[in-house]
């Protein structure tokens, strides 16, 4: 190949070797870097080097190795310096200049397209998580290694020799019909849940929460009643649909009525079996003060039930649901109990809204996964789903065992509120640990991700404590003591350092 007709990236190229469609033979003179990653495509079996080489153009252009206005060699030329036949470069040329990666004019040779923007090649995970950290803290995550593998891959044996091909098209939207009975079944069983014809599958309370929030708002509604403290996650996901959010204060026993009556919200979302982040189980006068709140005023109320299997003194409360399925939207997931990834959970809403619902679940995704709610509802009924749940409790019961032991052992004086239950605490470290925001930045510089209170909304300790929701249900009960160890010495150090 000559140096003519081409720009600097490519001069100094020589043919050395004949066109065809045999082996590369090497050139007399070394190939530029512009057309040394070609090499392989050259080299790639007779019946997929044209596929090859066009990705390999294409993938060029992409990147940025062959920049917008590069003058391409002729075909002739190109063929002879990679030792492949003349046509498999032409139809190359041909096909990338249909995609606009290349132009041509007749008589004016082969250029690259300037308007093609080079593509970012790394593939980065932006997963949540606490990058770097020695020891996660943060509330939310379940221990992933309990996720029953052997169980869950029979179950999908299983459904693999009996579904039949049809039911691999477009699934109902609401959920497969076989999955909806079974949850319908879980729920009314563990969580007294009045789970009719209106149960919708979903991908999780994240959807459950968006899927209610376009319905209200189709209905009027413009603001959502929020507890504060609370999760951050519904004021952001109501907040996509086009919905504001109002904090409303907790007392001891739930939602504090008084200041969600003037309000004057229509919906409310409330979390009262295992309140996030407090700990506190709503008392059974607030559950009816808060459903005697909806008739007056004819609202709704959404119940976040996300950890509602997990309590360890006594039986769980039911849910609110059901003394009430005409102003309680009920939603949960199998995130807690098996593993967030699934993306499985569900939504059962009062029938006013369940049509609506549908619609909406209809346009977003046409429908979860076939075969996922397949299997699930085979894990149910079979028993696998009981099992798992009895083995997470008795996990999680001993890790918040060791928590609490280790603060009240490398921090005397805390104090641990709300109910025993769920995969986090509250811990309130006495003051003389502070100032929150010194004690914070030790434990970060000693690399242990801390979420305190004040991150889910509330004005902050009153009292000078220090305020921590600390999850556990991730760390195995030796890490739970060595990381609260780790946590007092980084403490130690940092007063030491500062004295």
């Amino acid at each position: 190949m000559t140096s003519s007709g081409t720009n600097a990236g490519v001069e100094g190229v020589e043919s050395g070797s004949a066109p065809g469609a045999g082996p590369l033979r090497p050139a007399a003179e070394p190939l530029s870097p512009a057309w040394e990653l070609l090499l392989p495509a050259a080299a790639a079996p007779a019946r997929g080097r044209g596929r090859a080489l066009q990705s390999a153009l294409r993938d060029a252009v992409r990147s940025g190795r062959l920049a917008g206005g590069t003058r391409l060699p002729s075909s002739r030329e190109l063929a002879a310096d990679l030792g492949v036949s003349r046509g498999l470069v032409t139809e190359a040329y041909e096909q990338l200049i249909a995609e606009s990666y290349l132009r041509s004019g007749r008589g004016a040779g082969t250029w690259v397209s300037e308007g093609v923007r080079a593509a970012e090649r790394p593939v980065r995970d932006r997963a949540p998580g606490a990058a770097g950290a020695r020891v996660d803290f943060r509330p939310g995550t379940p221990d992933l290694s309990l996720f029953p593998r052997s169980a869950w891959a029979a179950a999908q044996r299983t459904v693999f020799g009996r579904l039949p091909h049809g039911a691999l098209g477009y699934p109902d939207p609401r959920g497969l019909p076989e999955l909806r009975e079974a949850l319908a079944g879980l729920l009314a069983r563990r969580r007294g849940v009045v789970a009719p014809e209106r149960l919708v599958v979903c991908s999780g309370v994240a959807q459950a929460t968006t899927l209610l929030g376009f319905a209200l708002r189709d209905e009027g509604v413009v603001s959502v009643g929020v507890e504060d403290p609370g999760s951050p996650e519904h004021s952001s996901l109501f907040a996509a649909t086009g919905l504001g959010t109002v904090p409303l204060p907790l007392d001891d026993e739930g939602l504090a009525l008084a200041s969600l009556e003037r309000s004057g919200v229509r919906a409310v979302v409330t979390t009262p079996a295992h309140q996030f982040p407090t700990g506190i189980g709503y008392s059974a006068q607030r559950r009816g003060e808060l459903l005697g709140w909806a008739r007056d005023a004819d609202a709704l109320i959404m119940e976040d039930d996300y950890d509602g299997d997990f309590r360890y003194d006594r039986a769980p409360v039911g849910a609110l649901q059901g003394l009430d399925p005409e102003r309680v939207v009920y939603t949960g997931s199998v995130s807690k109990s098996l593993a967030p990834g699934l993306r499985l959970g569900w939504l059962i809403a009062p029938a006013a809204l369940t049509e609506r619902i549908v619609a909406r679940k209809r346009t977003m995704d046409l429908g979860n996964p076939v075969l996922d709610q397949a299997v699930l509802a085979d894990f149910i009924v079979g028993g696998g789903y009981d099992r798992q749940l009895r083995r997470c409790q008795r996990a999680y019961r001993e890790r918040r065992d060791a928590m609490v032991a280790a603060l009240g052992e490398h921090f005397p004086g805390t104090a641990v509120s709300g109910i025993a239950a769920g995969l986090h605490i509250i811990a309130r470290l006495p003051a003389r640990y502070g100032p929150e925001n010194v004690f914070l930045e030790r434990a970060a510089g000693a690399g242990i991700a801390l979420r305190p209170l004040r991150d889910c909304g509330t004005a902050g300790s009153e009292d000078g404590t220090l305020p921590l929701v600390l999850g556990y249900a991730h760390l195995a009960p030796g890490d739970i003591a060595r990381g609260v160890a780790a946590l007092a010495e980084a403490w130690r150090t940092g007063r030491a350092g500062s004295g």
